[in-house]
């Protein structure tokens, strides 16, 4: 299990996470979700150890990671793609990390075959495109067969298959019972393949919840209705409070109200109605929703921000 206690992190005067808890739990996939300048990067640096916290902890397995004799079976990470030795091949670069934990070639081999690497294991990885160098990144992440898992946008670079093939390693590493945290824009991505959400919003717990819940939550989905008096249904749910667009005649499309509140509207001034359907909200709708007012970093600011990052 992946824990963080009132865990805080200030550059300078600049608070890049404050006072965020939570934890990701073994036995499903946890979505990492947060605007950019959220603090989702920073988070992650201090799961790992990268990055040292002002307050607060953030442990592996109830430890902190760089106390674990063999932190590598712990928690493997995918932080940044290219962070790796160029003029190494894929195979040397897994073999240098396996051979810290006491893994053997064949370690490395399996990996690579996993990745969909093999066929060229004995490149250079300077030479790989962007999605090679993710897929070698989770080569990586997994060397050590470890209990958990972080990937910081482990689909960037990857075509149509890769996302799938990722979206399909996630769960299965998730059925292991290992405790997998993923970080993501990619809200369709989340949609289908996350049990678990943890939203953030500058450096602040938003959400703990899962994509049904959030999006119940939130509310923001639509009804459409189907009805003879549209003009004047329509006048009659913008009186109360919803917003109510069309595309054709007889149909309308309500934001602002449930289902249950127009029908009974309809009702008491007998409207007729053919058809009232909600519409579930997507997670994309729900997330922009939930982080409306935890979005606002101007590029001043988010200049000002990696600035600060930077200088400490």
């Amino acid at each position: 299990m992946i824990e963080a206690q009132a865990l805080t992190k200030y550059f300078g005067d600049t608070v890049a996470v404050d006072e965020l808890s939570f934890a990701v739990r073994p036995g499903q996939v946890t979505g990492f979700l947060g605007s950019n300048g959220a603090g989702k990067s920073t988070t992650l640096r201090m799961i790992v150890g990268l990055d040292r916290p002002t307050s607060g902890t953030a442990t592996v397995n109830g430890r902190r990671y760089a106390d674990h004799a063999a932190p590598l079976r712990e928690l493997g990470s995918l932080l940044e793609a290219k962070s790796l030795h160029k003029r190494r091949t894929a195979r040397s670069h897994l073999l240098a990390l396996a051979q810290t934990h006491g893994f053997s070639t064949g370690r490395v081999d399996e990996v690579l075959d996993l990745v969909g690497l093999g066929a060229v294991a004995d490149r250079r990885a300077g030479s790989f495109s962007l999605g090679m160098g993710q897929r070698l990144g989770i080569a990586a992440a997994l060397i050590a067969d470890p209990a958990a898992v972080i990937l910081d946008e482990p689909v960037n670079g990857l075509d149509p298959d890769g996302v799938l093939w990722i979206r399909t390693l996630l769960k299965e590493l998730a059925a292991e019972g290992r405790t997998v945290l993923v970080s993501s824009h990619l809200m369709s991505e989340m949609a289908v393949t996350a049990d678990h959400l943890v939203i953030i919003g500058r450096g602040r717990l938003l959400a703990d919840t899962t994509v049904a819940e959030l999006i119940a939550r939130v509310g923001v989905g639509q009804v459409l209705v189907r009805t003879p008096a549209g003009t004047e249904l329509r006048e009659l749910l913008v009186r109360h409070g919803a917003t109510v667009s069309s595309d054709e005649a007889g149909l309308l499309i309500v934001n602002g109200l449930t289902a249950a509140a127009i029908a009974d509207l309809a009702l008491e001034h007998r409207y007729a109605v053919h058809e009232l359907t909600p519409q579930r909200a997507s997670l994309e709708q729900a997330y922009m929703e939930l982080t409306r007012t935890a979005v606002e970093y101007t590029a001043d600011e988010t200049a000002q921000r990696g600035q600060a990052e930077v200088a400490a």
